[in-house]
């Protein structure tokens, strides 16, 4: 990790460096094999590595496995769910994307990105990947064995490192209620944009079919007989504007869903990543240092039990487990304090990530300004062209009046 000099604990890094680390880019390749399964596969871009790799799911499953076995104390962030029957399309797409979220997290993330296996992963051509994944994993431990600052973690950690540890746990879980909320929200509106943009299309399509009605007109039906026919050629034409206010209705929401809906997502996996570590930590390797300490203590109280009932052999047998017992505390308790270690910084990473809210709203804001805009030009466009649809009874243009020029109350 790049550290400033002083503290190993402290990170230096800044949202554009992170960012800047790597963009990779994952696409859907359907691929049908055999009579009636068929597997999806996924072409994986790094613009860091200038590689292009295809992947299927369970290659990014082996992945995860590996990084937690060899990052444990980390954040590694959750892989989107493996459907086993009829994965139809919307499902399909969303895993992409959430596939893609994993992978971004994990290339910009300090330790992974300097790891083999990210580069393996993102880089290796051959067909057995899963297998130099395992091979690259079983030849070293895990971080902490790796690591030459373990032994002294305790050393750089500041004395209320629990309490810390707490008030930063509790203000993560708070954010990602928040944004839970907001990603929530944003879904809605492009979806509403999106739809609103189907709805447009027919308008339009139904003023065009009623202006392209053959029916013929009996005399008596009406006293100007070219009126309708007027009508009817401007009512056609306007389903063009109507079209083109759908296609800015649905990119804006296209937009909205690519810049704010994911970054919303994104900035959740990642919280989403730390809960899971602080749950990790919480009911792995404190679980087990206190579980060691436990057992220490029956063995201590066999010990004595021994000794005061004369038993030299199992006095010793009993001697020689404590021994062992002890080093199993001590390698606990040392995976404990690199576990905090690892945490504070993990926190650090974090608040390095939160400026990603101001992206975010950026992107919303501009999203926002620039549709209504192209909207407004086009529904300005479409109003000279509904004047001969005001067409009064002595051939005076007569827009249409609010109901407060008619005398009628609004309420």
């Amino acid at each position: 990790m790049q550290m400033p000099q002083g503290n190993p604990l402290l990170l230096s890094y800044t949202l554009q460096e992170l960012l800047a680390k790597d963009t990779v880019q994952v696409e859907l390749i359907p691929e049908k094999k055999g009579l009636f399964l068929k597997h999806v596969e996924y072409e994986v871009s790094s613009q860091r590595f200038k590689s292009s790799v295809y992947r299927r799911y369970n290659d990014f499953v082996v992945f995860h496995e590996v990084l937690l076995h060899k990052f444990p104390y980390r954040m590694v962030p959750a892989l989107p769910p493996k459907r086993v029957l009829g994965a139809d399309r919307e499902f399909i797409e969303g895993r992409r994307r959430a596939l893609k979220r994993f992978i971004n997290l994990v290339a910009r993330h300090p330790p992974f990105s300097e790891d083999v296996l990210l580069k393996l992963f993102l880089s290796f051509s051959g067909s057995d990947v899963q297998h130099k994944l395992k091979e690259a994993a079983q030849c070293v431990g895990d971080e902490f064995m790796n690591c030459k600052l373990a032994a002294r973690a305790k050393d750089f950690l500041p004395a209320d490192i629990q309490t810390q540890f707490a008030m930063s746990r509790e203000l993560i879980r708070n954010v990602y209620n928040s944004f839970y909320k907001l990603r929530d929200r944003a879904e809605r509106i492009a979806s509403r944009a999106i739809d609103n943009a189907a709805d447009l299309l027919i308008f339009g399509k139904e003023l065009s079919a009623l202006g392209s009605d053959t029916t013929p007109l009996p005399s008596w039906a009406a006293l100007h007989l070219s009126t309708w026919g007027s009508l009817k050629q401007a009512l056609k034409g306007l389903s063009v504007e109507f079209a083109l206010l759908a296609d800015r209705a649905a990119q804006q929401g296209k937009k909205e869903e690519n810049d704010v809906v994911e970054k919303l997502n994104l900035f959740l996996d990642l919280l989403q990543s730390y809960k899971d570590l602080c749950e990790r930590h919480e009911k792995g390797v404190l679980h087990k240092h206190q579980r060691a300490l436990h057992k220490y203590g029956l063995m201590k109280r066999q010990m004595m039990s021994a000794a005061h009932g004369r038993e030299p052999e199992s006095v010793e047998q009993l001697e020689s487990r404590i021994v062992e017992q002890e080093n199993v505390i001590q390698t606990m308790e040392l995976r404990n304090y690199f576990s905090l270690y690892c945490l504070h910084q993990e926190t650090q990473l974090v608040h390095v990530y939160l400026p990603l809210t101001s992206h975010i709203l950026g992107a919303f804001v501009n999203s926002q300004i620039q549709g209504h805009k192209e909207m407004s030009k086009v529904w300005n466009d479409l109003k000279p062209k509904l004047s001969c649809l005001f067409a009064g009874p002595h051939s005076v243009l007569t827009p249409p009046r609010s109901p407060q020029e008619d005398g009628v109350c609004p309420h």
